[in-house]
Order: C-alpha cells, then sequence, then structure tokens
C-alpha cells in the first residue's frame, strides 16, 4: 500500500478512535433543524459537535451555536449543488463513494481496537523490550563519512600525527554534520547502524578508529568525545505513547492480513 494512503487511512482511524465516547452516546435520529423545507438530521450535528470536543474544544452553548450555522451553511450549498447536478458528475460521485468508504472504514477500526484493547502486560513488555534496546548510555561522537576505504586510511593517519577530525571533517559525505566538524550531538547506539554503533561503543573517550568502518553508507572514521547515563522516562509516563504505538501496530497488521487475504482479480 502506498505510504501516503496509508497513513491517510490510519489517520481516519485514528479520529474515529478520539471521537467514539462521543458518537457512543448518539440517540436515536431526528431533527435538528430545516433549510428550505429540507431537514438536517440530529445524528449530523452530533457528529460535527464529537469531531470538535476531540480536537479540545467544550462542548459549550457558542460551539453548538457555531455547529448549526455550519450545518446550515453545508445545507445551502448541497442544496446549490444539487440543483446543478453535481451529485450526477463520475467524478463527484467518486470522491462521495470514497468519502464514505472512509467513514465506514473509520467505524470498523474504531470497533476493532475496541473489542481488542492492548493490555498492561502489553505495554510492560514493550516497554522492557525499548529498555534493553536502548542500554544505558548516550554517546557524544564525531566522523567523517567517505565512499572509499583509502580515503578513511588516509584520514585516520592524519589524526594519528596530530590534525583533528573537527578541520578533516570539511570533506566528509555526511552533509547532517560535516558543517558541525563531524559532530553527531548525544545519541544512543541504537540511533545508528549496527557497524558504527558496534565501533563507537568499543572507543575509549577522546579516541578513534584506526581502521575504518564499513556500513551501507560508505567508509567511516569515528572518535567518541564523551559518554552519559542515559534517562529514559519511567513507565508510567511512557505507558500512554507505547500503548499507542501498540495500537497503530495492531491495526496495521489486521488491515495486512486482510489484504492478504483478499481475493483481487
Amino acid at each position: 500500500m502506498n505510504r501516503t494512503l496509508r497513513h491517510a487511512l490510519l489517520l481516519a482511524f485514528a479520529v474515529s478512535v478520539s471521537a467514539a465516547p462521543a458518537f457512543a452516546q448518539k440517540k436515536e435520529s431526528a431533527t435538528f433543524a430545516t433549510v428550505n423545507g429540507k431537514a438536517i438530521p440530529k445524528v449530523r450535528a452530533e457528529a460535527l459537535i464529537a469531531g470538535q470536543t476531540a480536537q479540545g474544544q467544550p462542548d459549550t452553548p457558542d460551539l453548538r451555536k457555531a455547529v448549526t450555522e455550519e450545518l446550515v451553511r453545508r445545507e445551502v450549498l448541497t442544496q446549490e449543488s444539487l440543483k446543478k447536478g453535481f451529485d450526477k458528475k463520475p467524478e463527484v460521485q467518486g470522491q462521495m463513494d470514497l468519502a464514505r468508504q472512509g467513514v465506514l472504514i473509520g467505524a470498523y477500526l474504531n470497533d476493532y481496537v475496541r473489542t481488542h484493547p492492548v493490555t498492561e502486560d502489553q505495554i510492560k513488555k514493550e516497554y522492557d523490550e525499548i529498555k534493553a534496546k536502548l542500554g544505558n548510555k548516550e554517546y557524544k561522537a564525531r566522523h567523517i563519512l567517505v565512499e572509499k576505504e583509502d580515503e578513511a586510511k588516509a584520514i585516520i593517519e592524519k589524526l594519528k600525527k596530530g590534525e583533528k577530525l573537527e578541520a578533516l571533517a570539511k570533506d566528509s559525505k555526511d552533509p547532517g554534520s560535516k558543517e558541525r566538524g563531524g559532530d553527531l550531538g548525544w545519541a544512543n547506539p541504537a540511533s545508528f547502524v549496527k557497524p558504527f554503533s558496534d565501533a563507537m561503543t568499543k572507543l575509549e573517550k577522546g579516541k578513534f578508529t584506526e581502521t575504518p568502518v564499513k556500513s551501507d553508507f560508505g567508509w567511516h572514521v569515528i572518535q567518541l568525545e564523551d559518554t552519559r547515563e542515559l534517562k529514559l522516562p519511567g513507565m508510567d509516563e511512557a505507558k500512554g505513547q507505547i500503548g499507542q504505538q501498540l495500537t497503530q501496530r495492531m491495526v496495521q497488521k489486521h488491515i495486512d492480513d486482510l489484504r492478504a487475504k483478499a481475493k483481487v482479480e
């Protein structure tokens, strides 16, 4: 699935989840207002109010007044559009079909999440795995990235003669760090590709790699400046974000599973 479309799908799901409590209170359909003899269903107002409150707006008389005005404007414009026959145009019908699908998809995924809640045990397991992966240290390093091993070896020889990595970094192929003397800032080893992090974590403070380090990006010369203790947020502080990530991962897997089972001709 195209990443942009997939993101839009998950975004629609996220909106439907956040609006779920308001929709759960939906009453039996009734008329909210009438415009030129055409009734506006009450459920339309409830949907619009739910969308606003999901974004943090309080349900106040002012909000309901604004919702009323918005629904009236929409109905007036819809009636004018129908008079001109826009609902009969194929391209408009296609857009309307997509909008209808989006609402149905959001409702389905919202129900799926409701019936498959992420548990405390799942969140704790994920937290422990992240914590183990990140370890307990952060590293402040500099590096120079070049295309060929011989170039890296030449840089290492210059460093051995006393030249500074900061000055040599002007020739680095890494645009993100070359203008800062190769400085990568404070980072966890998991932030880097494995060959890089393996070499970096073996260095002593102030030392540089005496053999070039090969990665998919090219050849690196790495210098370790300092280390410090990694301070992670506690379980209670991180559980909300972890729960959200696990939910999105679960939904994505469910979508992929359904897609894999689908018969497409």
